[in-house]
C-alpha cells in the first residue's frame, strides 16, 4: 500500500480526468487502451467529450512505461466496485444471447437496443415498436433505470432516451406520468424527445397536462404541464385553457410559467381570443419580459392571415 502512495506521488496523475478515462476504459473496452484508442479513432458512438485522444495516449503511455495497470493504483474502492457493477450487467445483457428462450424476447429486444452502436438504433426501435403494449413495462423500467443514464453503463447513457422514442410511437398511456416526471431531467436526455412522446400519446396525454396545469397550489408541476403542451398549441382546447390560465394575474406573476403558457396561446383561433391575448401586454399586472413574446405572437398572427 506505502509503495503504491510513493508511486501515485511520484506520477502525480491521480486527477479527475484520468480516473474517469481508466473507468471507462475498464468499463467499456476490457481494460485495453489499444481497443479504446482505435474505437477513439473511429469516433464510436460512446466516445466521451469529456476528455480527447491524446489524453487517452498520453495515459496509455505513462501505463506503459511504468509496466502497471494504473486502475489499481488511481481508483478507489468506490470507483472499482462501479466498474465491477458495469462489467456484471454488460455479463447480465449479454447472457440473453447465449440461450434460445421464449421468456427473454422482450429482454433481448432491450438489450438490442442499449447494446446497439448505431447513433440512431433504427431498426431494434422498429422491432420494439412493434411489440406495441406488451414490451411498455420494459420500456419504463429502463427509462427510471438510474444505471442507464450514466455513460459509464452500457449504451453510454443513451438508452432511456431510445426508450422514450419508442414509447411515444407506441402511444400507450401508462407511459403518461414516466415521461411527464422526465421533463426537465436535460442531463440524461433531450427535453424535446419526451415532449415528442407525450405529443405522440395524443389525447389521453393532453388531458392529463390539462389537468395538471390547472392544478393548485402552483409548482412545478404546473410548469412541467405547461412546457409539454406547448407541443399542443394549435389544439384550439390547448390554447384557449393557457390563455385562461394566463389572464390569472398571480399565474403571470410566475415566470417562466407564464412564458410557456404565452407561447401555447399561439394556437388561439377566435379572434376575441386573440385581441385579449394582444392587451395582456398593455395590462400594468403583466411582467414586461412577457411583452416581447406576446408581441412576437401577435407578429406572427398578422403574417398568417
Amino acid at each position: 500500500m506505502l509503495e503504491n502512495e510513493n508511486q501515485a506521488e511520484q506520477y502525480p496523475i491521480a486527477d479527475a480526468t484520468n480516473v474517469a478515462i481508466l473507468m471507462h476504459r475498464d468499463a467499456h473496452f476490457g481494460g485495453s487502451f489499444d481497443i479504446m484508442l482505435e474505437y477513439y479513432q473511429k469516433d464510436g458512438k460512446g466516445v466521451s467529450s469529456d476528455f480527447s485522444i491524446d489524453q487517452i495516449y498520453a495515459l496509455a503511455q505513462m501505463e506503459k512505461n511504468m509496466h502497471q495497470n494504473l486502475a489499481p493504483l488511481l481508483l478507489s474502492g468506490p470507483d472499482a466496485e462501479k466498474v465491477a457493477k458495469v462489467k456484471e450487467v454488460y455479463k447480465n445483457l449479454r447472457s440473453l444471447y447465449e440461450v434460445e428462450d421464449p421468456k427473454n424476447k422482450y429482454p433481448r429486444l432491450i438489450a438490442d437496443l442499449i447494446l446497439s452502436e448505431e447513433e440512431v438504433p433504427e431498426k431494434e426501435i422498429e422491432a420494439i415498436v412493434a411489440e406495441k403494449g406488451f414490451i411498455v413495462r420494459a420500456l419504463l423500467e429502463l427509462l427510471r433505470s438510474e444505471d442507464f443514464h450514466d455513460p459509464l453503463f452500457p449504451g453510454y447513457g443513451s438508452a432511456p432516451s431510445y426508450a422514450i422514442q419508442c414509447l411515444g410511437k407506441i402511444g400507450d398511456k401508462r407511459a403518461i406520468i414516466s415521461l411527464f416526471e422526465a421533463i426537465g431531467e436535460e442531463d440524461f436526455f433531450s427535453e424535446d424527445v419526451v415532449i415528442d412522446a407525450l405529443y405522440g400519446i395524443g389525447e389521453p396525454a393532453k388531458a392529463f397536462l390539462l389537468k395538471v396545469l390547472h392544478g393548485r397550489p402552483l409548482n412545478l408541476d404546473n410548469e412541467r404541464a405547461a412546457i409539454a403542451l406547448v407541443a399542443f398549441k394549435d389544439d384550439p382546447e390547448v390554447a384557449s385553457e393557457c390563455f385562461k390560465m394566463l389572464k390569472d394575474r398571480e399565474v403571470r406573476k410566475q415566470i417562466p410559467l407564464a412564458t410557456f403558457l404565452a407561447l401555447a396561446c399561439e394556437g388561439l383561433q377566435s379572434p376575441s381570443e386573440r385581441q385579449s391575448f394582444v392587451e395582456l401586454a398593455s395590462d400594468v399586472a403583466t411582467p414586461k419580459i412577457l411583452h416581447q413574446d406576446i408581441k412576437a405572437i401577435a407578429q406572427h398572427w398578422l403574417h398568417h392571415q
